[in-house]
């Protein structure tokens, strides 16, 4: 069904191109309008997508077809379905996948952020080291209120590994900033090594603690996974493939010994 003239011109109107519509007019008998229309929409469509993947930086990472679902011990997989649904978002809910390291956290994370993205939203995916590190180096009040501001514009800020490192009191104190910013408002999504119950020693010493992971679990989702370290099985598998190698090398019969 062709659109109405009136619809064109909202969709031109939309695409702010004040020029064309300027001279609608002259124009409005053509035929190119509707297909020159057409093509800016999806241009700016890819352009918007390139632009928010490009700001997620998301990095390589295993898609989900490659996710091994039989491995983790413990794995709620009809609930991170849910998830990739996104109506978290919508509700501003935070998430929070909590497990031993190597079980596939990060993976599922980004998978999550990935699906945010291809729905039109911001993202920003980035490890809590290399965002704490960022904000205490920051010099003056002035950078440090700037880059707080863009660390709470994403509708989805997903804090990879929490729980690695120790963290000094001022670090918990800008963590605790950036969730409150975002409290709320918009979703937050955290992976995490460590229960709550030891955040204390992710931060020791902090005052804040305490009301830091009350503002993150306040609305949220927690999943939780465990199992043994995936990695571990891919080095230890890759182990095996390269001992068969050797094995099938050593005892394969030369060119000289078959000829013979």
């Amino acid at each position: 069904m062709k659109p109405s003239e009136d619809q064109l011109k909202e969709r031109a109107k939309a695409l702010k191109l004040y020029g064309l519509l300027s001279h609608w007019e002259e124009i409005e008998e053509n035929d190119w309008i509707e297909p020159l229309i057409h093509w800016e929409e999806e241009a700016r469509v890819r352009r918007g997508l390139e632009r928010r993947m490009k700001g997620a930086r998301l990095g390589r990472f295993k898609p989900l077809a490659d996710f091994d679902w039989a491995w983790p011990k413990q794995c709620d997989r009809e609930q991170f379905n849910d998830l990739m649904r996104l109506d978290f978002l919508t509700e501003a809910v935070n998430i929070i996948l909590v497990g031993p390291n190597g079980v596939g956290k990060s993976t599922l994370a980004r998978n999550i952020a990935h699906q945010a993205v291809l729905a039109g939203h911001s993202v920003l995916f980035i490890s809590a080291g290399q965002m704490l590190n960022d904000l205490a180096a920051q010099d003056g009040d002035s950078a440090l209120k700037r880059r707080l501001a863009s660390y709470a514009r994403p509708q989805l800020l997903v804090i990879d590994e929490v729980g690695y490192l120790s963290y000094s009191n001022r670090h918990a104190d800008l963590l605790f900033e950036i969730v409150s910013r975002r409290h709320e408002e918009k979703s937050t999504l955290v992976t995490t090594n460590r229960p709550f119950a030891e955040w204390n020693e992710v931060f020791p010493n902090a005052s804040c603690v305490v009301s830091l992971v009350d503002r993150l679990i306040h609305r949220s989702e927690i999943l939780t996974i465990d199992g043994e370290s995936y990695r571990l099985k891919e080095a230890k598998e890759r182990q095996q493939r390269q001992a068969l190698k050797r094995r099938q090398k050593t005892t394969a019969p030369s060119k000289k010994g078959a000829k013979s």
